[in-house]
């Protein structure tokens, strides 16, 4: 019932399902994801007039997922296969990201970024911004805590602000 919900209220739109591979979850017994792909391949089967469905997720598991159902993968129009980020691109990202939160990176602070998002690249598990906005996330709390030893000083706003090496270098991708 929830699914045939979702794709009324999407009718003459998109369906956009994110990390569409956890519909189907073949090892849980009270999964109902089976259903809902059947639902769907049922609506995209008579009635692709009315709605774009578009399921996104990495590349592996949506690989299997695919493989939950035999006339999936064939109903789906178009797979494309969006590369990962470059350490480039990424570092751009985590500058505007920083921005948007009045942070910025020393220089110094950049070069660890750049090389732990290199290293990070190469580890499992990577998921590209997310990746990236969770090493900003852990480099802040650093510099808060760095911060917050450094009591009895007059901080300046520079020293509010700027995210040092120091606080990207700490992370176990190094340390491992």
């Amino acid at each position: 019932m929830k699914t045939q919900k979702i794709i009324n209220e999407c009718k003459g739109g998109v369906l956009f399902i994110d990390e569409a591979y956890y519909l189907y979850k073949p090892d849980n017994e009270r999964d109902y994801g089976a259903e809902a792909i059947e639902i769907l391949l049922q609506v995209m089967e008579n009635q692709r007039d009315e709605l774009v469905v578009i399921l996104a997720g990495y590349k592996e598991p949506m690989d299997k997922f695919y493989e939950s159902n035999p006339g999936l993968s064939s109903r789906i129009a178009n797979h494309i296969d969006f590369p990962d980020y470059t350490v480039e691109e990424l570092l751009k990202i985590s500058k505007l990201m920083l921005e948007d939160q009045q942070y910025q990176l020393t220089p110094d602070a950049e070069i660890a970024l750049a090389q732990y998002i290199q290293k990070r690249k190469e580890k499992p598990l990577f998921a590209n911004a997310r990746s990236v906005k969770n090493a900003l996330d852990r480099a802040r709390m650093r510099q808060a805590n760095r911060i917050f030893e450094s009591r009895g000083q007059i901080l300046t706003k520079k020293e509010l602000v700027n995210l040092e090496a120091q606080d990207i270098l700490q992370s176990s991708v190094f340390n491992a």
